[in-house]
């Protein structure tokens, strides 16, 4: 297939793997971009010097296109921002942040840059700030997501109709069924987050893998509103946060009772009562642990498939 998204990053299909923390190491990236996708490593989970060496991996293990998924919030971002420039990264996924602050940097040393936004509005941001293209990521999405809470069918063609850029669709697409649909409302590519999960080349733990196929209609629930609002899978962590916001705790006590490393211990560690695990809703949806490149290729022929059978 050859559109607007291949054509931008120089891919096979219009399939791009989310950066997730504490899943989107070099082997899933690269496992992805090997297979005609474009992978996606997730700095969001990692310190500099591990962001180096997960890109200089990846560059081992494929000679396709790659990229790094960064959060603007981090507190080494500036550090992170030069290794990818040092290491010649040719794609990077900005997100949770203004794209104005760091895109024209990254433009200026031939960065193809894209953001991850929850609104129309947000997305007319981006396209001002100068990025390459827009995630328009719905309510369905796992990890931290919009406080619209629009979902991804509403979100799609609102973006849309409102910026003249690439807009890759993500929030609830883990088959080709989805993927055909989120074409249906003008994009021009999709994110997937939560099926790569339960892949071998997922760097999560194999107890959060399970626990992701295991998962039922109505397991995740959005969550930290007050803080940064994150899906999560129900366990005991969430409901001590949902009994805590219930009785009307604040921002600090929220944050006191989130502490330090619960996502790590959740989902890279496997604590899975105590942990915190952040997926999407379409985790209901997957029922098995499959390599990458297989994920990849189901997805892709089962859109295909679709399309044709919608072609009345």
């Amino acid at each position: 297939m050859n559109n607007r998204i291949t054509s931008l990053f120089n891919i096979q299909y219009p399939v791009i793997q989310a950066g997730m923390i504490w899943a989107s190491g070099w082997r899933l990236a690269s496992a992805v971009s090997n297979a005609g996708g474009l992978g996606l490593l997730g700095a969001g989970s990692m310190y500099p010097d591990v962001l180096r060496y997960h890109i200089q991996q990846c560059k081992q293990a494929t000679n396709k296109p790659f990229g790094v998924n960064i959060p603007l919030l981090y507190p080494d971002i500036d550090q992170l921002i030069n290794i990818i420039l040092e290491e010649r990264v040719p794609i990077v996924f900005t997100s949770a942040g203004n794209p104005k602050t760091w895109t024209p940097v990254l433009k200026a040393a031939g960065v193809k840059v894209v953001h991850v936004v929850s609104s129309a509005t947000f997305a007319l941001k981006s396209e001002a700030a100068g990025v390459d293209a827009v995630v328009a990521e719905g309510f369905e999405a796992g990890g931290h997501n919009g406080r619209e809470e629009t979902t991804t069918m509403v979100l799609i063609p609102a973006v849309c109709e409102q910026v003249k850029l690439p807009v890759i669709a993500a929030g609830g697409i883990g088959s080709g069924k989805a993927m055909a649909a989120a074409f249906a409302l003008g994009a021009a590519g999709v994110q997937v987050g939560s099926r790569f999960v339960a892949t071998p080349e997922a760097s999560s733990h194999i107890n959060f893998k399970q626990a992701v196929v295991n998962a039922k209609e109505g397991d995740t629930m959005l969550s930290l509103k007050k803080l940064t609002p994150v899906r999560l899978i129900k366990n005991n962590f969430y409901n001590a946060i949902r009994e805590a916001e219930d009785n009307g705790a604040d921002a600090t006590a929220l944050k006191t009772l989130l502490g330090r490393a619960r996502a790590k211990a959740g989902m890279f560690e496997g604590n899975l009562e105590e942990g915190e695990l952040e997926i999407g809703q379409v985790s209901a949806l997957i029922h098995d642990i499959k390599p990458a490149a297989v994920v990849l290729e189901e997805i892709w022929t089962e859109f295909r498939e679709t399309i044709k059978r919608l072609s009345f």
